[in-house]
């Protein structure tokens, strides 16, 4: 049994009420990559830090034949490959027990009355009653299938019920603003909002929540936090790995959807927002709304000028040869995705008016970083920087997300000795040297908060719909000029020439990570 909400960093300060209810945790799509990969390690790590509730249980579902005892082998190998920490041959035998599996199609009907007959067994043993949560480890495509299907099973308890059921929705949400839409109403017609959470793991990375904390819990930080202060900001999501198997969903997608219109997004939206009134799940997903409806639209002409897209061509990563984005296997040798995407926008409100944000994301570049950088405006042309062939650098503040995470401050300093000399000194924090013990993994946070009810690190359907909204104004402007160059840069490099290009004009360039 896991001890009360102030024994652990990840428990403080969520509601009482809501803490360390018993539930189920249904992963439909339990054979798949995520799973392995992320949730079934998460689960382990919770488990082994006493923080799963009391009668916990793990059902999973897929179509791959396996009974409970290949289920738990095979967590145990994915653990084992994946997790912060190994298989501890003392623990590990009493969180397998938790872990069981059912085999059957998600779209087939009789596959979820099993479910349930399943779950009153499992449920039933322990007696209490469970909040029964179902993760949707499922392709879009198949979230409206699943959601009528587990409705139609009686599997679903109402927002009104005790325990009431909750559904967990990865990203992406749809493909554009009608899909996610058309999403949105199928899970509205089985679940109230109070009961969705649509998941972006980004947010819940320690130094993604740490921005909060950095500009609301630090007197200094705040006052100096809009355009009177903020010359601009960078936003940046490298990934050094190309495509690897995801083809078939990266040909859809592309670099906008997959990176820009959730992750970037929502981080832009915690750097951007207004303080909110309290903790509050829906006061804080209120400011960061704001955010993205003050976004300024990219018209067709604005596309042109601020957004440069791009594909990866053949190159070297750490010695190694890559092929380009069209030699990849399952990808058209015509292909016009995008596979890195750089834009400035800027957010018509009174704190940030006129202060560019720089975001940029793609994939197969030097090095796997993201980060967020407040670039503050120059100091007068005065005392220390009168020359103007040699001004002094800005005052930076970034917020490095992963990895090395932790946050690093740029002021001028003197040198020492008899002469005046200017130079830039880094002062630097990083959560591996502060702070003791290893740092929890995204999901461990988010299923501890959907265990929870605490719904502050996910995304709300009108967010979704709204940052749709205002992507969709650029795959738009693509679209009418179809015939627009795709700029192209070598694997390993930091993106195309269009992109440093782009900022260039302003004055500014990008920040070497």
């Amino acid at each position: 049994m896991a001890e009360g909400p102030g024994a652990n960093p990840l428990t403080a300060g969520l509601p009482r009420e809501h803490v360390l209810q018993p539930s189920t945790l249904v992963i439909l799509g339990a054979a798949g990559d995520l799973a392995g990969r992320k949730l079934l390690p998460a689960l382990y790590n919770l488990a082994v830090d006493g923080l799963l509730p009391g009668g916990c249980a793990v059902l999973g579902v897929a179509r791959r034949a396996m009974d409970d005892a290949a289920f738990q082998a095979s967590a145990q190998e994915s653990v084992a490959r994946h997790s912060r920490r190994p298989p501890d041959a003392a623990r590990w035998p009493a969180f397998a027990r938790t872990l069981r599996y059912q085999c059957g199609s998600l779209d087939d009907a009789a596959a979820y009355a099993e479910i349930k007959r399943r779950l009153e067994k499992i449920e039933g043993a322990d007696g209490t009653p469970a909040v029964r949560i179902f993760y949707l480890s499922v392709p879009p495509s198949l979230v409206t299938t699943c959601v009528e299907r587990l409705q139609g099973a009686g599997l679903v308890t109402g927002a009104g019920d005790r325990p009431a059921s909750r559904v967990v929705v990865e990203k992406p949400v749809g493909r554009d603003l009608a899909s996610a839409r058309a999403i949105n109403e199928a899970l509205a017609r089985v679940f109230d909002e109070r009961q969705i959470f649509r998941i972006d793991h980004y947010l819940g990375k320690e130094t993604v929540q740490d921005i909060m904390v950095l500009r609301f819990a630090n007197a200094v930080f705040e006052p100096i936090w809009n355009q009177k202060y903020v010359d601009h900001v960078q936003i940046t999501v490298a990934e050094e790995e190309g495509l690897g198997t995801r083809a078939g969903y990266y040909e859809e997608a592309g670099a906008l959807r997959d990176m820009l219109q959730n992750h970037l997004l929502q981080v832009l939206s915690l750097i951007a927002m207004e303080p909110p009134w309290s903790l509050d799940a829906d006061v804080v997903r209120d400011a960061k709304l704001e955010v993205l409806r003050c976004l300024r639209p990219l018209r067709a002409a604005d596309v042109e000028r601020s957004v440069v897209r791009a594909q990866y061509g053949p190159g070297r990563i750490r010695g190694a040869e890559v092929p380009g984005y069209r030699g990849e296997a399952g990808v058209r040798g015509d292909s016009s995705t995008e596979t890195y995407v750089a834009l400035r926008c800027f957010i018509d409100n009174w704190r940030w008016a006129g202060v560019p944000f720089y975001l940029r994301t793609g994939k197969c570049l030097p090095v796997r970083c993201s980060e967020v950088a407040i670039a503050f405006k120059d100091v007068p042309q005065i005392l220390f920087n009168t020359d103007p062939a040699a001004p002094l650098g800005p005052n930076v503040l970034a917020v490095r997300i992963q990895p090395d995470e932790g946050v690093s401050f740029w002021i001028n300093a003197k040198l020492p000795g008899a002469q005046v000399r200017v130079t830039p000194v880094k002062m630097d924090f990083r959560y591996g040297t502060s702070f003791t013990g290893p740092t929890p993994e995204a999901y461990e946070r988010l299923l501890l908060d959907v265990m929870a009810g605490d719904a502050t690190l996910f995304i709300r359907r009108d967010a979704v719909e709204v940052s749709w909204a205002w992507v969709d104004g650029i795959v738009e402007a693509w679209a009418q000029a179809p015939g627009a160059a795709l700029a192209e840069y070598a694997a390993g490099s930091w993106g195309p020439a269009e992109a440093d290009r782009l900022i260039a004009a302003d004055g500014r360039a990008w920040r070497t990570l």
